[in-house]
Formats: C-alpha cells, sequence, structure tokens
C-alpha cells in the first residue's frame, strides 16, 4: 500500500476542486489549474477530500496512485498559497534586473542574456544578485527556474555562476606548482 496515495487531499477554504471522470480542475485564488490523471487510477470527491485509489493492483497502477496524488495536492496548494524558488548570483559583474516581461542577466558573455518570463509566472530582483521565481504551477516554476540557472552554471573551482539558495558547490583545488 502507498504511503502517500493513502492519504486524501485536503481541500482549504477558497479552493474550489472539480472532478470529472479523469480530469481534475482547481480554482483558488493564485489562478486555475487543470490535470487528466491516467486510466489506472480513480479519482473521487469524498467529504471535502479528495480520493485517489488504482483500479487494479499492478505495478504501473500502484506507481501512479502515489504520483497522482502529489500533482493533485501540488495543484491544491499552487492555487492556495503558490510556490517559489530563489537563485543566487555569485562572479565580478554579474547581476539581474527585470525590464518589463524580460529577465535581462549579465553574466560575463559579450552580450546580455534577455530571457522572456512566461504567462503565470512572476520574476523579482529584490538586489541584483538575487532572482526569486514564484507562481502558481509547481512544475512551471521549477522549468523557469532551471532553464534560468542553465545560462551560467556554478563552476567548481571560483563558484561563480548562478546557483539555487542553499545549493552546496562541491568545490575543488586549483593548479599547483
Amino acid at each position: 500500500m502507498s504511503r502517500i496515495g493513502k492519504h486524501p487531499v485536503e481541500v482549504p477554504s477558497g479552493v474550489q476542486v472539480t472532478v470529472n471522470g479523469q480530469d481534475v480542475a482547481v480554482k483558488g485564488k493564485l489562478g486555475q489549474l487543470q490535470h487528466t490523471c491516467h486510466d489506472e487510477v480513480s479519482v473521487a470527491m469524498e467529504d471535502g477530500k479528495v480520493v485517489v485509489k488504482p483500479r487494479t493492483q499492478s505495478r504501473l497502477a500502484r506507481t501512479l496512485w502515489a504520483t497522482s496524488r502529489t500533482v493533485i495536492n501540488n495543484m491544491v496548494q499552487g492555487v492556495n498559497a503558490g510556490f517559489k524558488k530563489s537563485l543566487e548570483i555569485n562572479g565580478v559583474g554579474y547581476r539581474a534586473q527585470v525590464q518589463g516581461k524580460d529577465l535581462v542577466l549579465q553574466l560575463g558573455y559579450s552580450h546580455e542574456v534577455r530571457y522572456p518570463v512566461p504567462d503565470g509566472i512572476q520574476v523579482k530582483c529584490e538586489r541584483p544578485t538575487a532572482i526569486e521565481v514564484s507562481g502558481h504551477d509547481k512544475q512551471k516554476v521549477g522549468q523557469v527556474a532551471a532553464e534560468i540557472r542553465s545560462f551560467r552554471l556554478p563552476e567548481p573551482f571560483k563558484g561563480k555562476g548562478i546557483k539555487y539558495e542553499g545549493e552546496q558547490i562541491l568545490r575543488k583545488e586549483g593548479k599547483k606548482k
């Protein structure tokens, strides 16, 4: 029995969940999300909670049971409170700023890097060396943060580049004489 899948998803006040067959729609103060669950699992509303159960005891059904429950839980959390990822920029002359709908990064290249921010995602730069990505879709927030980080991955010798807040960079020893 799945340790995660057996727990029903609590629906807080202010969030509206609609289950129509395999389609789950969640609406809240930050927006709305929709997901179609796999045919191997069944989704139902019971007593104001979303219950996910496997249809069979096959390996695929048991695997998708907890995955579907987690996706629905992330949707409920996202439209209620939202998700955010923080990035740090290390390096001399490296900085970021938001200009309109674009994130402009100066990362030591001969040109500045312009990243158009997708719909449903907010990007803030409190300081020139800190970027905060937030939104109601957990997958989209993580994807945008990963794309921004990929413009200049942290290097192991000096630690220059873009990294997640709290990320530990394995440092290497430099050349010896």
